[in-house]
């Protein structure tokens, strides 16, 4: 990539601590360059406001705020949560929000007719990845700008060190500079004391959760909610017909006044470090809880089993930003057949953290009450002889061809 062809930059851009000194730098170092700040709203809420002021103030020329909220549930969390996917206990919260903006972000670069798009990803993590690959598919020919993989800035105090140095505003400090991603269905912590695995995450202290409580703060009093799903996506909570988005949303706040969807885990990252990270996803711990219980009564047995297997490699995929490859897309085809009787409601009680099967009904369900009854049914029991015959038939023959061997 030459600098001296760079003239318009599309950022990806939060306004957090580190695409807020970029774009200053980004000035300095590539010949005064035109940049173009670009936010993918995917419901982080309160840190849009403000943002086109502190963008423009910052030294970009324009804010895009594009709203993919509608777009990230519909077809990025809804996908993974019915594919079962889980990345090591992590819901994906990050993982499949970043193809989602990436996509967006190269929509207004070529629309910009940009030079060159910029992410404030460091060298060390995974979105770096999952904006970059993402980029590859819809722009192949993009120049991408990566700061953290140029600068000398080698720590989030020097970063702070940058900003007051040229007058950037921030909302955190020092004491509270903990890396964080938020959107509408997760947050994330890392960073600060969690870097160290001896220490226990501060759940009690005052601002550290953001989006519920402490098991130990919520409420004495069980919660009961019940969802309904067609064909594997929630479409109702509590009776009330619903969007997956406006579920997912009552659900958080639910989850959260109950303490739900806490994890604490020391993940394996993609670059091949383990990374310790916090995470808060209260509305779809209850959305994967609940759809898994559906599909216990709703999934045959063999299909289930399979589809436990391929979770792994969807969650993998997603995690590793391969979210936009014909691998991805043949996996969720399967899902999406899978799903086709997942349809039915279920309650869950939810208390101190805790979320406890208290139903589930189905018109599709497979389990029968007259077969699996411990009382009078029609069920042969004598059918099992013969079956455990055939069955354990290579066991008794293995065993009488090593009893002959050892003589």
């Amino acid at each position: 990539m030459n600098k001296e062809n760079i003239k318009k930059v599309v950022l990806a851009y939060s306004g957090g601590l580190d695409t807020s000194i970029i774009i200053p730098w980004l000035k300095e170092n590539y010949n005064n360059c035109e940049v173009i700040a670009v936010s993918g709203n995917v419901g982080q809420a309160d840190e849009l406001e403000g943002l086109e002021e502190k963008a423009l103030k910052t030294g970009a020329s324009k804010l895009y705020v594009l709203d993919l909220t509608e777009e990230y549930v519909d077809d990025y969390i809804i996908p993974t949560m019915k594919a079962g996917a889980v990345y090591e206990e992590y819901l994906l919260g990050t993982s499949h929000a970043r193809p989602c903006i990436a996509k967006g972000l190269v929509e207004i670069a070529l629309k910009e007719g940009a030079d060159a798009i910029c992410h404030g990803c460091t060298g060390k993590g995974n979105d770096q990845v999952r904006f970059e690959l993402a980029i590859k598919h819809f722009a192949p020919s993009m120049p991408i700008i990566a700061p953290w993989r140029e600068w000398s800035i080698k720590s989030r105090d020097e970063e702070i060190d940058y900003a007051e140095a040229h007058n950037i505003p921030l909302k955190i400090n020092r004491e509270t500079n903990y890396s964080k991603d938020k959107n509408l269905w997760h947050l994330s912590h890392e960073g600060l004391d969690l870097e160290d695995t001896g220490n226990e995450p501060l759940y009690e202290k005052p601002g550290f959760l953001e989006m519920g409580v402490s098991p130990i703060m919520a409420p004495d009093k069980p919660t009961y909610i019940e969802l309904e799903f067609e064909k594997g996506v929630p479409v109702a909570l509590d009776g009330k017909k619903m969007s997956a988005k406006e579920i997912i949303l009552a659900l958080n706040k639910l989850g959260g006044e109950n303490g739900i969807g806490l994890l604490d885990i020391v993940e394996n990252r993609l670059v091949g470090m383990k990374c310790r990270g916090v995470y808060e996803t209260p509305g779809g711990a209850i959305l994967y809880k609940a759809h898994s219980v559906l599909e216990s009564i709703c999934l045959d047995k063999m299909t289930l089993h399979e589809k436990q297997k391929l979770s792994i490699t969807f969650a993998e995929l997603v995690y590793n930003g391969q979210w936009f490859t014909p691998l991805r897309e043949a996996l969720s085809a399967f899902v999406d057949k899978t799903q086709e009787n997942v349809t039915g409601k279920v309650r869950l009680k939810l208390y101190k953290g805790n979320m406890i099967n208290a139903g589930v009904w189905s018109d599709y369900s497979l389990y029968s009450e007259e077969i699996a009854t411990f009382g009078e049914s029609d069920y042969n029991q004598k059918d099992s002889e013969g079956f455990i015959n055939l069955y354990g038939l290579p066991i008794k023959v293995q065993a009488i061809v090593d009893a002959k061997n050892k003589k």
